[in-house]
């Protein structure tokens, strides 16, 4: 990974979360060496928000995404959602997230998700700010809502996309990339790699979602951003593109679907 000189772009990577926030300069640094030069961090709580808008601010080349990940969707209310307002008038924010459905969590229930979900998303409409998604075991009815809610004004990145490769053509449709990340590594992989093979270029992103989903061959320890290039390096045999070529198209297209200016901010064309 030494030879890029473009950087590669992490848009999904919980820098604010046990054990990457212990050393999280030094996460950064080691980062950076392998060519990473940009990190969007989402949001998972509530109580989150504050540290996270925090921790970009100090970070160079790291953006924020606050939002309530379905698994804290019960803490949404009018207390939160004034708050979140707020929250996206921060310099340092570049969407909405990480939010969506879950169909694998018990708890909170799925009406529960789903108003957090589409509250949530009327307000990162309402601002102009893409959206980060999270989705699992829901993918039929999450597009419904988004379709339903209009997300195709704002559109963003589908993270860590297990879907099929029809699923996925119905997210770009509404204007969302595709993340890829550590799953695509597996040596047991089939439906990831196969996806990736089919989408149009333009609409492909890099992630880690660390420090989960660790890259083989280090699966089962703690992920780390540094481990983007492995996710890079898969990207490139699976596409024949060189890591240069890769690193360009994937970090341009983030940069597109973030709408992001050259200095790391958002555009203000649309606002």
């Amino acid at each position: 990974m030494s030879g890029i000189k473009t950087g590669l772009f992490d848009t999904h990577v919980h820098l604010d979360c046990a054990p990457l926030k212990q050393n999280v300069e030094q996460e950064v640094r080691h980062a950076r060496q392998v060519g990473v030069e940009n990190f969007l961090v989402p949001g998972v709580r509530r109580s989150d928000w504050p540290s996270l808008l925090a921790l970009v601010e100090g970070l160079p080349g790291a953006l924020a995404a606050p939002g309530l990940h379905p698994l804290a969707a019960d803490q949404w209310g009018a207390g939160a959602a004034a708050e979140l307002a707020l929250c996206l008038q921060h310099s340092r924010i570049a969407a909405v997230g990480e939010v969506g459905l879950d169909g694998l969590l018990e708890a909170p229930g799925v009406d529960v998700q789903e108003r957090a979900f589409r509250a949530q998303l009327r307000l990162a409409v309402a601002a102009d700010l893409p959206v980060l998604i999270h989705c699992r075991r829901s993918i039929g009815r999450l597009l419904s809502i988004l379709r339903e809610e209009g997300a195709q004004r704002v559109g963003g990145i589908f993270h860590s996309f297990s879907g099929s490769s029809e699923s996925a053509r119905a997210a770009i449709e509404l204007g969302f990339a595709i993340g890829f990340g550590g799953p695509l590594t597996f040596p047991d992989a089939r439906r990831a790699p196969e996806v990736l093979r089919a989408l149009p270029a333009e609409w492909i992103v890099l992630e880690t979602d660390a420090p989960d989903l660790t890259p083989h061959p280090f699966r089962g320890q703690v992920n780390r951003p540094a481990y983007l290039g492995l996710i890079a390096e898969r990207v490139a045999g699976l596409r024949g593109w060189t890591l240069q070529e890769t690193a360009r198209i994937t970090t341009a297209n983030a940069r597109r679907v973030l709408r992001l200016k050259e200095s790391g901010v958002r555009s203000q064309e649309s606002e």
